[in-house]
């Protein structure tokens, strides 16, 4: 009998099989952000306990588009671009824990199979879509730039069906990358047992942590969430305009550090 290695599934003799590296988990990209607002009780219905709603803005949402290429710490992937590249889209809102407040990620799409996984280990609640999204380029005319009067859009499908679309016209640079996901993200990491009617063989709250932006441009859009079929959006928090929501282009750096790492940027809140 061998000892297996590899960091996740499936594991080998020599654990190349692995879909994932062993972190840290290096990521660069660029971002398309829409934020909104919606009943904040469509909001709360989202929020497992022991996490509350945000004491401010509770029905503030954003929907976020994302062309990922990402590595572990050798940068083998990067060699290898089918390993290291892909897209997602997803929605975060806000809320509290332990008097602080947090981002969490409610429902997210993404288009490949590490990236299915990976987000799994880290609290994202990850599932299969076809994302798209148009991408800057200093040059020529078949790309925006980010800069005042460029027009970014985001679409989403999940089982050959359109669910959301968003058009994002950059009008001024932005301090920052909006508000919604602006905190540590407070995510649950659960495992169903194996044993019928028993307790989630893991049950963790889990806090990330990111570091690292670059300039965003923002802020003028209009977005579309559109009638979904079964176990996509069918209960999503619902776009209604208000008046600090807008949209912004960024591009973006984030490591992602396990925590047996110096940094500490993933810890336990809460086991059980």
């Amino acid at each position: 009998m061998s000892e297996l290695a590899g960091f996740f599934y499936p594991r080998t003799a020599t654990g190349r099989a692995s879909l994932l590296p062993a972190p840290p988990w290096h990521y660069s990209g660029s971002l398309l952000t829409v934020e909104y607002r919606t009943d904040p009780a469509r909001v709360a219905e989202l929020l497992p306990a022991p996490l509350a709603p945000a004491p401010e803005d509770p029905g503030a949402v954003a929907l976020i588009w994302a062309d990922w290429q990402s590595c572990g710490d050798d940068g083998a992937e990067l060699l290898d671009p089918v390993r290291a590249q892909y897209q997602e889209c997803f929605a975060v809102v806000r809320c509290s824990f332990a008097g602080q407040v947090y981002s969490r990620c409610v429902y997210i799409w993404v288009d490949a199979d590490f990236a299915l996984a990976r987000g799994l280990h880290q609290g994202y609640p990850k599932k299969l879509g076809s994302i798209r999204q148009t991408r800057p380029h200093p040059y020529g005319r078949a790309a925006p730039r980010i800069a005042p009067g460029g027009a970014f859009a985001g679409t989403l499908a999940v089982a050959d069906r359109r669910i959301a679309q968003a058009v994002v016209t950059l009008r001024e640079e932005t301090a920052a990358n909006g508000f919604v996901n602006a905190h540590p993200m407070a995510h649950h990491r659960w495992m169903p047992s194996i044993e019928k009617g028993a307790p989630d063989a893991l049950d963790e709250l889990i806090r990330l942590a990111h570091r690292g932006t670059g300039p965003a441009g923002g802020r003028r859009d209009h977005r579309r969430l559109l009638p979904a079929g079964r176990g996509h959006l069918g209960r999503r928090p619902a776009a209604r305009p208000a008046g600090r929501a807008g949209g912004h282009r960024r591009p973006g750096q984030l490591i992602w550090v396990q925590t047996t790492w110096r940094h500490l940027e993933l810890r336990l809140l809460r086991r059980g």
